[in-house]
């Protein structure tokens, strides 16, 4: 079978590993001769490959060859940018619907009409349909389906298996066989909460093998009784893997036995007259309750759970989802999926509950708000990722019910804060645009500045407003690359990041006046968020800068972008801001003025971000080691040098023969690391 692709596509490369049994991949092109779309594959399909073709044209092509069995389906359009994914248990009756446009939303005749060409890629079963579907959802974000936009992974609480004295800590990310995790916790507040009320109750030890392994006395963390401080000795290994055992007993939800427990050891401990440990052992009951006291909900009788409730309004939607684990409540937190405002609250669940489990295992149950589309296939799709049955579960009544209740009022709380803030971001947004004279409310502006020390480590922000808020995730570094530039100069280094951050939007041919951006149009990530043009450019400084800005646009023949800079007033006062303008002599604003605040919230939070981006830099090149710049002295060999010999320093002056002591250092590496450090011999 010929396989061809639409422009910057892999047909194959998202779909490797999967089980997958057919590739039909349907394309359009322009011709080297015209500049009408034209049909390539079967040439009868749509009249002859000569002739122009629409959305419609491109399914009835496709259709012909489609088999009746389950697989998922892509929609791409002229740019090669994947607009729709789809999954059916039957293709061909599937994709059949899209050639009839009576009966569809304004939002599938639009998807249609903008289809060029599609993919297919058949499936064994509807379930892998479903999980595939989810899959390519989150990877291509295409702008018709329903996206959840926050898709930061969740915070656990690990216990290590490697080491005698197992160390208790936060984790992110993937995950070792060998070691037990708890989760997931809402936030990192909510696991450092439970981990300091734990160190409290458990003595359990928080830190890294090496600094345990080259301590020579207990660090603060014992002296405030957080810690038994087995790194000198002070706990022996079998009471501190007792300790342990509880600490794994609590986070199972077996918190009443380990507090009856440490409650019959208090009262034997103060019937012998011990009451310095009756008071220790008091002190960590007290910690166990402290846990149990920030529940907002009391969980009781359900040992694991995920509770999801849905709430629209306004055209948006509000997903709240609060994590029961070890009957306890391990946080909540609150998203706001992209759609187009005529979809159902059933659909919109749906596609919620597939794209958020796409990376995470579920749990046993989950309570809903209401039942989604497709349930029982979601719930066997669920089941499949993670290995066992999982519940889908609509309470009316009972403790269940009263869960999802006040998951659903919190839903309700937070959608309305977000339009509140919404509709008081339009506002702030329309008032900008009349202080500076702008056709309309910019949609999207950034704000851009500089941070280095006397020209070190010197880097470029640059930071994005939209209504909605900040757009953290579009967030940008520019590391300075010229070596023409002299250092610590403001200007020079300002003209590098304008320069590549346009010249990377001209070359994208990204377009420059957009419709007004719409949730249902608001497309994928890697085409129109990170090569969005903006309508504002913020520059923090003066006339000086906003010069150097101007001659960035002229060189690069941008025109339709309004440029601002801010000023700090005298004495650097607040308030007392001033603003340069193209074409427009400097001005102020009442100091008063909600316009004001804002602009001030935009260039402080641009030098917050240029400065915590400096900052992490600097502190990357400070914990760089000479010995990294040796070809063949990995991380275990940089790490038996330094505890020989205490520091790079250290290394730096030993000989060849002191060296060669160390594990793992032959007499040839040792040859190469003092030829290194004594270049002249």
């Amino acid at each position: 079978m010929t396989v061809s692709k639409p422009p910057g596509q892999d047909p194959l490369k998202p779909f490797q590993g999967e089980d997958m049994e057919e590739v039909t991949i349907f394309n359009t092109h322009h011709s080297n001769d015209r500049d009408d779309l034209m049909y390539e594959g079967p040439a009868d399909a749509v009249g002859g490959a000569s002739e122009t073709i629409t959305g419609i044209d491109v399914i009835q092509g496709v259709l012909k060859t489609l088999p009746n069995g389950p697989g998922v389906y892509r929609m791409i359009d002229a740019a090669g940018d994947v607009i729709y994914v789809g999954k059916a248990k039957s293709l061909k009756k599937r994709v059949a619907n899209y050639c009839k446009l009576a009966g569809h939303p304004t939002r599938i005749l639009r998807m249609i009409q903008a289809t060029r060409s599609m993919e297919i890629l058949t499936t064994g079963s509807e379930v892998e349909a479903l999980l595939l579907e989810s899959n390519l959802i989150k990877k291509f974000r295409p702008r018709f389906n329903v996206l959840l936009r926050d898709d930061k992974s969740f915070p656990h609480i690990v216990i290590r298996a490697d080491h005698p004295f197992p160390q208790i800590s936060k984790h992110r990310g993937a995950r070792d066989p060998a070691h037990l995790y708890f989760g997931p916790f809402a936030s990192a507040g909510a696991v450092n909460r439970t981990l300091n009320a734990l160190q409290k109750a458990f003595l359990l030890r928080s830190c890294s093998d090496g600094i345990f392994s080259n301590r020579t006395r207990p660090c603060l963390l014992h002296q405030i009784r957080r810690c038994s401080a087995p790194c000198v000795g002070l706990v022996a290994q079998s009471p501190y893997g007792a300790l342990v055992d509880e600490a794994k007993l609590f986070l199972a939800g077996k918190s009443r036995q380990v507090q009856e427990d440490l409650a019959r050891e208090m009262q034997s401990a103060a019937e012998a007259m011990a009451y310095e440990r009756a008071a220790a052992l008091r002190d960590r009951i007290r910690a166990l309750a402290q846990i149990q006291a920030h529940q907002d909900i009391n969980p009781d009788g359900v040992e694991e759970a995920d509770v999801v409730a849905i709430h629209q309004e306004g055209g948006q939607t509000c997903v709240q989802v609060f994590f029961i684990r070890a009957a306890q409540n391990w946080g909540n937190r609150a998203f706001f999926p992209r759609h187009d405002k005529a979809v159902p609250a059933r659909e919109v669940l749906c596609a919620f509950l597939g794209q958020f489990y796409e990376d995470k295992v579920p749990p046993a149950m989950i309570l809903l708000s209401e039942r989604p589309d497709s349930e029982a296939l979601l719930a066997e799709a669920l089941s499949v990722k993670a290995g066992r049955k999982v519940v889908l579960k609509t309470p009316q009544r009972g403790e269940k019910q009263g869960l999802v209740t006040h998951a659903l009022n919190n839903a309700r709380d937070a959608l309305g804060r977000r339009v509140a803030e919404s509709s008081s971001q339009r506002a702030l947004l329309e008032k900008l645009a009349d202080a500076f004279d702008l056709d309309s409310a910019p949609r999207r502006i950034e704000v851009y500045d500089n941070s280095h020390i006397q020209g070190t480590n010197a880097l470029g922000g640059m930071i994005v407003a939209t209504a909605d808020g900040f757009a953290k995730n579009q967030y940008r570094r520019f590391n300075i690359k010229s070596t023409d530039i002299t250092p610590g100069d403001d200007y020079g280094m300002m003209r590098e990041v304008l320069t590549r951050r346009f010249s990377r939007l001209i070359a994208q041919e990204t377009p420059r006046n957009p419709e007004p951006l719409r949730e249902e149009t608001d497309g994928p990530a890697q085409n129109r968020e990170d090569l969005a043009w903006p309508d504002l450019v913020l520059i923090d400084g003066g006339r000086g800068q906003l010069a150097v800005a101007e001659q960035v646009f002229a060189e690069l023949g941008i025109e339709e972008v309004a440029l601002v800079s801010i000023a700090k007033g005298p004495d650097r006062n607040a308030g007392r801001e001033r603003f340069f303008m193209p074409g427009r002599a400097d001005f102020g604003m009442e100091p008063n003025s909600p316009v004001l605040y804002f602009l001030q919230r935009l260039r402080d939070e641009a030098h917050r971000f240029a400065i915590g981006s400096h900052r992490a830099r600097r502190s990357s090149e400070i914990a760089k080691s000479p010995l990294d710049e040796i070809a063949g002295i990995g991380a275990a060999r940089k790490k038996a040098l330094l505890l020989h010999f205490g520091s790079a320093k250290a290394v730096a002056g030993a000989g060849i023969e002191d060296m060669v002591s160390v594990p793992g250092i032959s007499k040839a590496v040792a040859k190469k690391i003092w030829a290194h450090f004594n270049p002249n011999g």
